[in-house]
């Protein structure tokens, strides 16, 4: 089998329900399955229990069981026994020091390399790259390592926008990717915004819902991606 991953850039778009304009994204890729383990570790500031029932409610419509990796005395077994994972959003840092502390990603990511469906948002989406060096979060704690999932082989960029509020004079998103891309100039960004996300299956991926991204490699900066687009020359 090969991979079926979906790197959402946010749970939100606009005002709407939480994951509502996703379920259309999620939908193929839960035809099969029924069991989905959630892993909340990148909500710091919320009560996992709290974060299960959100995104229960959330996606409702799909008539899916989800439990949560808190819930389970044996992490390791929950994600092999589960039809698929779901990863949420909140603090990458956090998010990757847990699954470091929990010794799962290298099960996650062969299992999701065997088949098995992925579905992240925002933080949830960072770790699926090389690294997450490319996040926009604070870091509140040190992981063991920045590098991440490894189920693309490029940095993602979630929650992409380059907008400057007047009187800021602080970076902006673009200058920050620049920065990467000054150290880092091989390894290739893709920048997402809210309401798209990276759909990879097997060897193809490629750009899906109604909005633009946005590539960063090495000289390349802030070049602009058409929704739909077949992105596959960066696996």
């Amino acid at each position: 089998m090969a991979i079926n991953a979906l790197m959402l850039s946010s749970s939100r778009v606009g005002n709407t329900p939480y994951l509502e304009h996703a379920i259309k994204f999620i939908k193929p890729l839960s035809q099969n399955t029924k069991k989905w383990l959630f892993i909340p570790y990148a909500g710091v500031s919320m009560d996992h229990d709290a974060y299960l029932l959100m995104v229960q409610q959330g996606l409702a419509d799909l008539s899916l069981e989800i439990t949560s990796m808190h819930q389970s005395q044996d992490p390791k077994q929950a994600i092999r026994d589960a039809d698929g994972i779901f990863v949420g959003g909140g603090n990458t840092f956090q998010l990757l020091n847990m699954l470091y502390l929990h010794d799962v990603i290298e099960l996650i990511r062969e299992q999701v390399q065997a088949g098995k469906p992925y579905v992240g948002w925002s933080a949830g989406s960072n770790i699926t790259g090389l690294s997450i060096r490319t996040t926009n979060d604070m870091p509140i704690v040190e992981p063991p390592s920045f590098n991440a999932l490894n189920l693309l082989p490029l940095q993602l960029n979630p929650h992409y926008s380059n907008y400057q509020a007047p009187g800021h004079n602080g970076e902006t998103r673009a200058q920050r990717l620049l920065e990467f891309t000054v150290v880092d100039p091989l390894t290739p960004v893709i920048a997402i915004q809210e309401g798209t996300a990276l759909w990879r299956q097997g060897d193809n991926l490629r750009l899906v819902g109604d909005k633009e991204g946005y590539l960063f490699h090495g000289k390349q900066q802030e070049v602009p991606i058409t929704s739909g687009s077949d992105l596959s020359a960066y696996l």
